[in-house]
């Protein structure tokens, strides 16, 4: 039994979020019905994170576990003929049987992409987040800093997560600007439902003054009523895996 480590990359606008779904179109379904069309065989293809709908990955990781003897070059090229144009294998490397996606990972890094301009994007508009009034990326870099550290971030959690603990820590958060493209990066062992689309609402909130409390604050507090709201999906790109 060989256990295959592929990293894809794939653009979510199309698609469910990464988990297989009744009715609804995933990654992991895709990828799926595209391994099973070159090898015969349905293999359980794990994944390093759930995704949201409509979000997109620069770098996701996934095992798969087989029997089959299929040089990993070949798969690599086998899965970007068949799979469609919005999802591509990036590279495919056998590894140790224990090794597991999702539970190995050591750490993730999110970017949020904001389009601060007064004039929508015709080519941007999956990818960002228009965002038309002015924008202190050095003074938000600064109240994001404070997301930084090991906190209980149930106030940053979408209500109804099954999840029981929430304490992750968050190793940097900061925000830089490159013309009118504003970028929210963000890296942490662990990510709640949402968790990274709240802090982009929480900042965009206090950057307009509808939210006065600090950050810090918002996170002794616990509730999720005083945090921002939850930032559309189209900006959200899972970016970087470190196992």
């Amino acid at each position: 039994m060989r256990n295959l480590l592929l990293t894809i990359s794939f653009d979510g606008s199309n698609y469910h979020g990464w988990q297989v779904q009744e009715n609804a179109i995933t990654v992991q379904q895709t990828l799926q019905d595209a391994y099973e069309r070159i090898c015969g065989v349905r293999d359980n293809i794990t994944g390093c994170s759930r995704t949201d709908s409509g979000v997109h990955a620069n770098m996701y990781c996934c095992n798969i576990r087989t029997e089959k003897e299929i040089d990993c070059g070949k798969l690599t090229g086998a899965l970007n003929a068949v799979l469609p144009d919005d999802i591509a294998v990036k590279s495919c490397a056998e590894v140790g049987y224990d090794f597991h996606a999702r539970y190995d990972c050591k750490s993730k890094e999110y970017i949020y992409q904001i389009w601060n301009s007064e004039n929508k994007h015709p080519f941007l508009y999956k990818y960002s987040l228009h965002h038309k009034y002015p924008l202190d990326e050095v003074f938000l870099s600064r109240c994001a800093k404070e997301f930084t550290g090991t906190h209980d971030f149930s106030a940053f959690c979408a209500a109804g997560s099954s999840v029981e603990d929430k304490v992750r820590t968050v190793s940097y958060a900061g925000l830089e600007r490159d013309g009118d493209m504003v970028t929210f990066r963000v890296e942490a062992d662990g990510f709640l439902y949402n968790m990274v689309r709240i802090m982009v609402g929480t900042l965009l909130g206090i950057s307009c003054g509808k939210i006065t409390e600090s950050v810090g604050d918002i996170i002794e507090s616990r509730d999720r009523e005083r945090a921002g709201i939850t930032a559309p999906p189209e900006g959200l790109f899972l970016n970087k895996i470190v196992y």
